[in-house]
């Protein structure tokens, strides 16, 4: 699963990069949980928690099966 968590980051990289921003992959945990770090211009955004939540989450839960939930750590 974490390789296929980590091919959806790499599609939604260029996205958040291009507005100065990252993500990292930290952890793929076995019962679905997504452990991802914000880097950049997204760590310290205020609609960080949107774009984590409507953009990853969301994206992840559609092309991995298995993922349950996606956080910032």
């Amino acid at each position: 699963m974490r390789e296929a968590v980590a091919a959806v980051l790499d599609k939604i990289r260029p996205s958040l990069q291009a507005d100065g921003g990252n993500v990292e992959l930290v952890d793929v945990t076995e019962d679905g949980i997504v452990k991802v770090s914000l880097k950049g211009a997204c760590a310290g955004c205020p609609m960080s928690s949107m774009t984590l939540k409507n953009g990853i989450e969301r994206l992840l839960k559609q092309e991995v099966p298995g993922v349950k939930e996606v956080v910032n750590v």
